[in-house]
């Protein structure tokens, strides 16, 4: 079982990750991974999880020539809190969290 603090700082990578993208899950990642290893593996999954959204938000900029993209990127925002909201629940009760678009591109 995760330690509160440990649970703290995974919490902290997936709530930053819906908010502020990739940025938050790669400090809490670089900081804490030698750590303790569900942190860098919770921040490892919230940051493969925001590289993921940002090819779709990219996508989606290019798309906004053809008005879909708007509704792309509010999906994608929206998607992106959600799932981040739910992954900090699910390590909040100490679970190992997962990602409904879990890629494995930082380890």
């Amino acid at each position: 079982m995760p330690t509160p603090e440990e649970r703290s700082s995974a919490k902290l990578a997936h709530i930053g990750g819906g908010f502020l993208g990739w940025i938050l899950p790669l400090i809490v990642y670089i900081s804490k991974k030698d750590e303790s290893p569900y942190v860098r593996d919770q921040a490892a999954r919230a940051l493969s999880f925001q590289l993921v959204m940002l090819i779709g938000y990219m996508i989606s900029w290019v798309l906004t020539i053809v008005l879909i993209g708007f509704l792309g990127l509010i999906g994608l925002v929206i998607f992106s809190i959600v799932s981040g909201f739910r992954a900090a629940s699910a390590v909040d009760r100490g679970e190992w969290s997962r990602y409904p678009m879990d890629v494995t591109w930082v380890k």
